[in-house]
């Protein structure tokens, strides 16, 4: 019935869908994995820390509960499982991982998902943030990327992860001497699911010509990119709560100073400190530290960096 669904679906998009092309092309790449760390970083420096600890903390995790899925279930995508299925060329770039659940659905119920849950934002806004998940998680299954079932899980996992994150914030600022054990435990399941990923073995199918269909190892690397994210940010999170306490109550002229210097900074450390990394520690290792150290910059580093160079009284 899945593909049934995506055949449906592709006749569409090649006929008379064509003109929606373009729009499905910007949902899906609000959901892309660096698009979601990015938006979460700004609002956690330059809007509200309280907030964006939030969405950090929720995305990070749900990366690591997303790449835990994909690694267990083992599903092909759709056009491995089915021939008649052409995905759309631009949306395979970004089709990485094993299809279920999908990561772009799960990306998308964790930023713009976890922006509807919350009760103290306008419900206009948690309206629109709302659709734009639907949307997100469409356009998956419109360019023929993943199933449905692949968007439901992914989004739906994503937004019960969220839930609980907001009860386990507000547990936290209950009874903040518990942030070391919930970042421990943070660390320590996501270290535990880099290593589950690491070597479990992954299921081998060939095609007609006697080709491996699927590489189970390099469709592991989206896991522990999550383990990296997650590590990261329970880390600086813990560090930030107790060693730095940067603040967002700021002009609005710093706040946009902060956005473009942290971004630049961001891209420089993605575009050249990462691949080096990488280069010198190829493989899971390679993976796992890269994301850690790119989202320990996010919690720890630049905000250290706002608290201790921003030197007007406002900063404090």
């Amino acid at each position: 019935m899945d593909i049934n669904i995506l055949l449906l679906l592709q006749d569409f998009r090649t006929g008379a869908g064509a003109c929606l092309r373009d729009f499905m092309e910007k949902m899906s790449y609000l959901g892309e994995m660096n698009t979601v760390l990015i938006i979460a970083a700004l609002i956690y420096w330059c809007v509200s820390k309280k907030f964006g600890s939030y969405l950090l903390m929720g995305w990070s995790s749900n990366r690591v509960v997303n790449g835990l899925l994909k690694v267990t279930a083992c599903v092909y995508r759709p056009w491995i499982r089915d021939p008649r299925i052409i995905p759309d060329e631009e949306a395979m770039k970004t089709a990485t991982g094993y299809s279920f659940p999908s990561g772009h659905s799960s990306n998308a119920g964790s930023l713009f998902g976890g922006i509807a849950i919350c009760k103290d934002l306008p419900k206009a806004l948690r309206v629109v943030t709302g659709i734009i998940v639907a949307l997100i998680a469409f356009s998956r299954i419109y360019f023929c990327v993943h199933t449905p079932q692949d968007i439901l899980v992914g989004a739906g996992s994503a937004l019960l992860v969220m839930w609980l994150i907001s009860r386990l914030i507000a547990w936290v600022n209950a009874h903040p001497e518990k942030d070391i054990p919930v970042m421990c435990a943070g660390i320590g399941i996501a270290a535990a699911v880099a290593v589950f990923a690491a070597f479990k073995p992954y299921p081998v199918d060939y095609d007609a010509a006697g080709n491996v269909l699927v590489d189970g190892f390099k469709m592991a690397n989206d896991t522990f990119k999550g383990a990296g994210w997650c590590m990261g940010f329970f880390l600086g999170w813990v560090l930030e709560r107790r060693y730095i306490g940067f603040s967002t109550d700021v002009s609005m002229k710093r706040r946009l100073t902060r956005l473009t210097i942290g971004l630049l900074i961001h891209y420089a450390i993605s575009l050249i400190l990462l691949p080096l990394i990488k280069g010198w520690l190829p493989g899971a290792a390679g993976t796992v530290t890269s994301c850690f150290l790119q989202m320990f910059y996010v919690t720890a580093i630049f905000p250290f960096c706002l608290k201790y160079l921003e030197h007007s009284p406002e900063a404090g």
